[in-house]
């Protein structure tokens, strides 16, 4: 018999995991690496202290709390050694197809010797809708973990080569993959077009996300902040954020609304929503990253879907 080690996408689905009784132990990646500024080596000192400045900075994380959920949790990882089946369970979002990613690379480095299986959720039936791994039913997920897919060298080394490509200092080089499909990822190829829209838009400055929830705000005429950011949860398409990441987002666009009780736009947001002027000079910021790359030393051109390096 082979030892299993299961490593999960989140802690609400680690719960559900341990419910379906499958063998095995089971470790939560408790990270958000889709925000933030990221390094290639996962695990080692300073991606964590990386990692932990960026938290602390724009989530308020404490060391203690981040001693304890998350570095506890990494220990526990490099602690499980003898297990020779290791089983990844992420879905089609950016957020969680960010976190395979890392989790990929490190397996490559400190478990060479494992074999790796991918559970992806999201095109689960003939509708539109893509489903994350909580809203399958118990059946389906056995289905899912029946039918996991054996990733090859082939298949981990070139997850290992996007992470380093988003970790980099230039997303062209991601922009300029075209190879996804021959690999077992189904997701990847659109959660990194939908990383690429979240640098600035040539247009007015803001990028996919931030347009989308500015032309929300005009149409939905929102009653509340509460009622905008189900509003905004309900909408997004694979971003597969949460509530938080979207409250510091409104936070960054607070100069574009009158009032969030109800949710009114300014004169300026707008014109802003409508092209006729940037915000690009009012929310250019030397300190966020997206992987490794600077936000604002880029734009994204929505007519040609092609990044420009300023």
């Amino acid at each position: 018999m082979s030892s299993v080690l299961h490593i999960t996408n989140g802690d609400s689905f680690t719960e559900r995991l341990k419910k379906l009784n499958l063998d095995g132990d089971i470790i939560t990646w408790r990270e958000m690496l889709c925000e933030g500024k990221t390094l290639t080596n996962v695990g080692s000192e300073s991606f964590w202290k990386t990692r932990f400045e960026f938290l602390n900075k724009n989530y308020k994380v404490s060391k203690s709390w981040f001693i304890e959920k998350t570095l506890k949790e990494y220990r526990s990882l490099c602690n499980h050694k003898q297990q020779d089946h290791i089983v990844l369970w992420f879905e089609y979002d950016l957020f969680c197809q960010v976190n395979m990613l890392a989790v990929i690379s490190w397996l490559l480095t400190n478990r060479k010797y494992a074999e790796i299986s991918l559970v992806c959720s999201g095109n689960e039936d003939d509708s539109n809708k893509l489903y994350s791994l909580n809203d399958l039913s118990d059946e389906q997920l056995h289905t899912l973990y029946k039918n996991k897919k054996i990733l090859s060298q082939d298949d981990t080394e070139y997850a290992d080569y996007v992470w380093q490509l988003y970790c980099s200092n230039n997303p062209i080089r991601l922009e300029n993959l075209t190879d996804f499909n021959e690999y077992q990822f189904d997701y990847l190829g659109d959660a990194v077009k939908t990383h690429l829209k979240r640098f600035p838009s040539i247009a007015n400055g803001l990028n996919e996300m931030e347009n989308t929830m500015l032309r929300l705000a005009m149409d939905e005429k929102p009653t509340s902040k509460t009622d905008f950011l189900e509003t905004i949860l309900s909408t997004q398409n694979n971003l597969g954020f949460a509530d938080t990441q979207y409250n510091r987002a409104i936070e960054r666009l607070k100069p574009l609304f009158t009032n969030l009780n109800p949710v009114k736009l300014t004169k300026k947001g707008k014109e802003i929503l409508e092209g006729k002027t940037s915000y690009y000079s009012c929310i250019q910021d030397n300190d966020v990253y997206l992987g490794g790359a600077l936000k604002y030393n880029f734009l994204y051109n929505t007519e040609n879907d092609r990044i420009l390096k300023l």
